[in-house]
């Protein structure tokens, strides 16, 4: 058994599923922009602006408080290049959400807020028996993060604005099963689970609105390097013969969540129509290599063993070599009536995985994104945001040769089909 296959899962440590983003970010922080294709860094929609741009928030009219939740239903499926019945993820749910309270002065110049958000997690649970089993059998991935805001309009059409972004939990559970050589029908199985670190980072943005009809926006989320520091190890079924290879008790790992750079752009063609264009810029290429540290003894190979034991080795090393990829988001909002506005939109998102690197855990691919949603108010201060999401991931192989020639065999050859649906519901009161 190759080490680097033994924990190959981690590269989705306290990450997203595949939802709406490109590798393993997520992007369902608004209920209104997740109906217009996640744009919203070029317009001043709600208090989901302090997620979106910051620098907006303060050309927010309306202040008050939002709650929102997402429901992601993942259908995966998986070939092996050699043959076999397809494979297909247990069903499993995955409900980040979010939460927004905005407040201004009243000469509408400074703003702030609070925000409370779920931009990395999820679950998945492959099938039993697949082929895969000895690289990852479940993921569990949960994360809150908090945003303390404030903006500040510099005029009438140019705010800025910026926000402490907290890693305020974190949590990671990974599974895979582990070949035993002379037990092949009962296969060893290892757990790591783990709390990450709280960590700081910032969210800052610039508007400007020169304009009724045309508004532009850019921010910057800096990159947050999330890491576990002792985290439990146990393992299962490991027969008392091999038990000196597998002695760890702890493990440590540091994974990289990307800095992003967005610029947007907003269209008023009449008053009740807005249109959105934004174009992220994710520095992927901060992702070159998963490496986890294991140290401990659980005495399993008797008191002669070596501390720190997966495997037979206390580290594991396995390159990922991310490239900087590119997101395109359009939507718009239509004010059918007083009461009713209705989104439409659409994304697509450009991998940042390169031929030879995919992994189960991110089983990534170009993907195209169609949206929709409305707001109904009820009474003047009160709204009701519905709004949902079809992500096609495109499909995605890669072959034997492909890993031979990427130095990567430490993965599975095979193809990889996902479509993912996300259903949200979000409530505002606004004053």
């Amino acid at each position: 058994m190759k080490l680097k296959s033994l924990l190959l899962v981690g590269g989705a440590l306290l990450t997203g599923s595949t939802a709406s983003a490109g590798g393993f970010q997520v992007t369902l922080a608004g209920q209104k922009n997740n109906g217009m294709g996640g744009v919203g860094v070029g317009l001043s929609l709600d208090q989901a602006a302090m997620f979106y741009n910051p620098g907006a928030l303060a050309m927010v009219r309306e202040r008050g408080v939002q709650i929102g939740g997402n429901a992601t239903f993942a259908r995966s499926a998986f070939r092996s290049q050699f043959g076999g019945e397809q494979r297909e993820l247990r069903n499993s749910v995955v409900t980040p959400f979010n939460l927004y309270a905005g407040f201004g002065s009243k000469d509408n110049k400074f703003a702030a807020g609070i925000a409370i958000y779920t931009p990395f997690g999820s679950k998945l649970q492959y099938a039993e028996g697949w082929e895969g089993r000895f690289s990852l059998t479940d993921i569990d991935l949960k994360s809150i993060f908090v945003q303390p805001t404030v903006s500040y309009a510099i005029t009438d059409k140019l705010s800025v604005g910026g926000g402490l972004v907290i890693l305020a939990y974190g949590a990671v559970n990974l599974q895979k099963d582990i070949p035993i050589e002379g037990q092949p029908g009962v296969p060893g199985h290892v757990t790591l689970d783990g709390k990450a670190l709280t960590k700081l980072g910032f969210n800052g943005g610039i508007y400007f609105k020169p304009s009724d009809k045309f508004s532009v926006g850019a921010s910057y989320r800096s990159r947050i390097d999330a890491t576990v520091d002792g985290g439990d190890v146990t393992f299962a079924n490991i027969p008392a013969s091999v038990g000196g290879r597998f002695t760890a008790t702890e493990f440590d790992v540091t994974l990289p969540l990307p800095a992003t750079t967005t610029l947007g752009f907003g269209f008023m063609p009449n008053e009740k129509t807005t249109l959105g264009l934004d174009v992220n810029y994710v520095e992927w290429s901060a992702y070159k290599s998963l490496d986890f540290k294991f140290r401990g003894n659980n005495g399993a190979g008797g008191l002669v063993s070596t501390s720190g034991q997966v495997g037979g080795s206390n580290v594991s090393n396995s390159r990922r070599e991310y490239e900087d990829a590119v997101t395109l988001r359009l939507g718009g909002q239509y004010q059918a009536t007083e009461a009713l506005t209705v989104r439409a939109g659409a994304s697509y998102d450009f991998s940042p995985v390169k031929d030879g690197f995919v992994t189960p855990e991110t089983p990534d691919a170009d993907r195209i994104g169609i949206t929709a949603g409305l707001t109904y108010k009820v009474g003047e201060h009160f709204g009701v945001d519905v709004s949902t999401q079809f992500i096609d991931l495109r499909k995605r192989t890669q072959t034997q040769q492909d890993l031979i020639d990427a130095g990567t065999t430490d993965r599975i050859a095979g193809t990889y089909k996902t479509r993912i649906v996300i259903p949200g519901i979000g409530f505002t009161y606004s004053f």
